[in-house]
């Protein structure tokens, strides 16, 4: 009996858990998955439907099913001197969530805290709302204020040409434009705890998907003011903030020290990366890092003067960072070797 029934969990847990990228089919693949006929599942599926943690649409082979939302919630904030992250965090999103794994709990709570405290801190926002939407299988958050925009502030901040150069620099990690009072680390680290890190701005759209290889940045028609930062993550990921922060870690003082940089952040539309401009671009705070990993993802090639800039010209005057490249194509890979052995 005991066996019968942890198979019923399990099957239950592979429905949940792929329901939302099968709404249509999820009947036949758990019946593959688990070598049973389609009318056991369906019993399963219907144990769901009657809990209300998944919903059914349409009828006989029509049916599509979805995850029931067991928490739908928002509420408004007013920008002032009462307001602070951990009190937001106490008192509404932290029961709102429920009982999470420890170490799920703990990566939200860095999350939300480190994207509200940006907020109460960088936005010159007078309204903040956030909304709650927790399944089943995963939960998201929205994070929204009314304030001048994050790219825009960055762009101000650092007198950069373009909104966009501002996702380039946040890719990076330890930038930020009160640097007596923050590190830059919170956006860094929130983008790659999470499964799905997004955040709008302006025209632009800055998106992390935990385990692709590229970041990227869409133009197009986006708010005139504020920004929405939207975060979701699975119920039960085996991801911790220890494994995130040891990732990036290097040294005895366990100190940020090194970073990834997607060099397809340095394209803009059509762009070829052929450039010392453009490379000067992508090397901007280097320095602050003992290691950064170059991920070429995406990046069909790259010019003469981009690698020379990037891979000789930069070593030299700055000896003590190291460039490493990941995800290079062949071509790219030709480049980056002629540079390197133009060195004295």
């Amino acid at each position: 009996m005991a066996n019968v029934r942890q198979r019923g969990e399990e099957i239950r847990h592979f429905l949940i858990s792929n329901i939302a990228d099968h709404s249509s089919d999820i009947v036949r693949l758990a019946s593959e998955k688990f070598g049973c006929s389609r009318q056991a599942i369906s019993k399963h599926l219907q144990r769901l439907v009657t809990e209300g943690t998944v919903l059914m649409d349409g009828r006989t082979r029509g049916k599509t099913y979805r995850l029931a939302p067991l928490v739908a919630w928002s509420k408004d904030y007013a920008l002032g001197p009462g307001l602070s992250e951990d009190k937001v965090w106490r008192e509404d999103v932290a029961p709102q969530l429920g009982t999470l794994p420890e170490n799920v709990t703990k990566i939200w709570h860095y999350g939300v805290t480190e994207m509200v405290n940006n907020v109460i801190d960088h936005s010159n926002a007078a309204q903040l709302h956030i909304a709650i939407e927790r399944t089943a299988a995963s939960a998201q958050i929205e994070i929204f204020d009314d304030g001048v925009g994050i790219f825009r502030k960055i762009k101000e901040a650092a007198g950069l040409d373009d909104e966009r150069h501002a996702v380039l620099e946040l890719a990076k990690g330890k930038f930020t434009t009160d640097p007596a009072n923050h590190s830059g680390e919170g956006i860094f680290f929130t983008s790659r705890m999470f499964d799905d890190f997004a955040i709008l701005s302006g025209g632009v759209y800055f998106s992390h998907k935990f385990g692709n290889k590229e970041d990227w940045i869409l133009g197009g028609h986006g708010r005139e003011l504020g920004t929405v930062v939207t975060m979701r993550l699975d119920n039960h990921t085996a991801r911790s903030t220890k494994k995130v922060f040891d990732k990036f870690a290097t040294g005895e003082d366990y100190g940020f020290n090194k970073t990834v940089v997607p060099v397809k952040l340095t394209e803009y539309g059509d762009d070829n990366l052929v450039s010392r401009s453009q490379a000067k671009r992508l090397l901007v705070r280097f320095d602050r890092f003992k290691t950064v990993m170059l991920d070429f993802a995406n990046v069909s090639s790259i010019g003469q003067a981009f690698a020379d800039e990037v891979f000789r010209v930069y070593p030299l005057r700055h000896p003590d960072v190291e460039l490493l490249e990941v995800n290079a194509n062949a071509d790219v890979k030709r480049m980056i070797s002629r540079a390197r052995a133009a060195r004295p």
